[in-house]
């Protein structure tokens, strides 16, 4: 079976020092986070970036200054940022990290009420714009998908150029407004990505080591982090998201799966190898 690919989400723009304090902040907090999970087995690192007081920020150059200390330490790491941001941001905003021309960068291919009024909104026009400066500038999209309809949109934006093959997906699972995460869930999502596609799972909550399982097994990949899930079991806070990745990397080996290196993950995902 194909080696693991590890994704680390080591912040995120929701979760905050008040829920773990391990949640990094600042630049060297990020750098200190995505190197322990480096060590740990990831070999990408899912970035999102906050101002040093914790605000979500899509700033250019604070996305510019966090790579090159993630860089420092881990040189061959592969950096995905987030063209997500946070609820309310503008596009504009939301995608000045490509302008870094990054390996890789997230697509969200639908909207998501996540409770009472907010509403992460993504429309067609939007998902393709964001799509087609992806492949203006070389980007890998993971193609983030909360619920199958998702999937679909990703499929039909595929047959009009907008998402070039093979496709790589980013299950979403257990977020409040999208599908759960449940066995049948999975199955329901893994079922329906196109032939020759390689897909992540993200397990929300309490649900992230579950959904790490059904993915293992199944041959795709995992996306473990402080962005997802602040607890390393029931009721006992991670201390970093290098524990969360080195659970990660045990139920792998219990189930019979290698962990790709940086590289291996390039090879995998279609990127172009660094020497």
């Amino acid at each position: 079976m194909t080696k693991l690919i590890i994704t680390a989400a080591i912040s995120g723009a929701e979760v905050t020092k008040e829920h773990n304090s391990a949640v990094p902040y600042t630049i060297e907090e990020t750098a200190s986070e995505a190197f322990m999970a480096y060590k740990a087995g990831a070999s990408i690192i899912h970035l999102h970036v906050r101002t040093d007081s914790g605000e979500p920020t899509q700033e250019k150059l604070r996305f510019a200054n966090c790579i090159k200390e993630i860089r420092a330490l881990c040189p061959d790491v592969i950096i995905q940022p987030s063209t997500g941001g946070a609820v309310g941001m503008s596009n504009e905003e939301r995608m000045q990290p490509l302008q870094l021309f990054p390996e890789m960068a997230t697509l969200d291919c639908g909207s998501v009420n996540f409770g009472g009024d907010e509403v992460f909104l993504n429309t067609e026009n939007t998902i393709k714009e964001f799509a087609a400066k992806m492949v203006a500038l070389g980007v890998k999209p993971e193609i983030e998908v909360f619920d199958k309809g998702m999937i679909d949109t990703a499929i039909a934006l595929g047959k009009k150029n907008f998402i070039e093959a093979p496709m790589h997906f980013n299950f979403v699972m257990g977020v409040n407004g999208g599908i759960g995460a449940s066995p049948l869930d999975f199955a329901f999502m893994y079922s329906s990505i196109p032939q020759g596609s390689t897909f992540t799972a993200s397990g929300i909550g309490r649900h992230q080591f579950n959904v790490a399982a059904l993915s293992i097994v199944a041959g795709g990949h995992v996306r473990v982090g402080l962005e997802d899930n602040i607890y390393l079991s029931r009721g006992v806070l991670a201390r970093s998201n290098g524990e969360l990745v080195e659970k990660a990397a045990r139920l792998a080996k219990e189930l019979g799966r290698e962990i790709a290196t940086p590289n291996e993950a390039r090879q995998i995902l279609g990127l172009r190898i660094v020497s």
